[in-house]
């Protein structure tokens, strides 16, 4: 599938992933938009101490190491047509 399909799956808040990348249970998926409270420093200086930090929509990836980090696709990801639903290992 290619990234056009990919990208519509994400919306619907499916996890996808590409055949092609190397780590083993890797998956995009999406983040709405919403907010969390406060945690460093310099975001208290901002918001102030107790309030709730609001964020936008993004995409996330599940690394292969269980991290999670925010995501945006490479010219690669998006010509790309390996493309598919994530299958838990």
């Amino acid at each position: 599938m290619d990234f056009g399909w990919a990208l519509t799956k994400i919306k619907l808040g499916e996890r996808v992933c590409r055949k092609g990348w190397n780590g083993k249970d890797m998956f995009v998926y999406y983040v709405p938009a919403a907010s969390y409270p406060v945690q460093t420093g310099a975001a208290k200086k901002h918001f102030g101490v107790g309030a709730m930090v609001p964020y936008s929509a993004y995409m996330a990836i599940k690394n292969a190491d269980n991290t999670v980090s925010t995501w945006a696709p490479s010219v690669s990801d998006c010509l790309e047509e390996d493309w598919d639903h994530y299958q838990p290992a």
